[in-house]
């Protein structure tokens, strides 16, 4: 399993890699099989805490970009107002 830190890119590995797992468990033992269940709730939950970490990626992404345009404006009144 990803540790905490982990890029996105990781996690999309690891996700890949489960998914693949449980849809090979699901074609030998079955889709309602105590093995198959258990690799989509791990699925379930590798997909969630990617979720978390695209969207924190995301939000900091907006954050960095909000900034850069405030400096622009800032700039762009102090260029102009010589």
């Amino acid at each position: 399993m990803y540790k905490h830190g982990s890029s996105c890119s990781e996690m999309l590995a690891e996700i890949k890699v489960k998914r693949e797992l449980m849809m090979e468990c699901a074609n030998k033992k079955g889709f309602t099989s105590e093995e198959t269940i258990k690799y989509s709730q791990e699925l379930d939950e590798l997909i969630y805490k990617y979720q978390i970490a695209a969207g924190q990626y995301a939000k900091e992404n907006e954050e960095v970009i909000l900034t850069f345009k405030q400096t622009i404006l800032v700039w762009s009144k102090v260029i102009f107002s010589f």
